[in-house]
């Protein structure tokens, strides 16, 4: 992966989201860079997602380089975004 690509979109998530987990797992082994940012200890984090979806603390949301999100999306999705942004 190039420098370009790289932490292109930051994961809010919990410890005991498994979905949270799961996600994490595949984008590693997809070799795909993140950030996690833990909601439970950065408030202004929770807040943030729960702008994105409507006052929920849904996680794991992903905030793009571009300032769009998904929450709990397929890896697919994920691939798909970030080649959309490699433009």
């Amino acid at each position: 992966m190039s420098d370009q690509n790289a932490s292109t979109f930051t994961m809010y998530s919990t410890p005991w989201c498994g979905y949270c987990h799961r996600l994490k797992s595949q984008l590693n082994r997809e070799g795909i860079e993140f950030i996690t940012v833990d909601i439970e200890q950065d408030p202004s984090a929770a807040d943030l997602v729960m702008q994105v979806n409507n006052g929920n603390q849904t996680v794991p949301t992903l905030i793009y380089s571009d300032g769009t999100a998904q929450t709990n999306p397929s890896v697919a999705q994920v691939k798909a975004k970030l080649a959309s942004l490699a433009g």
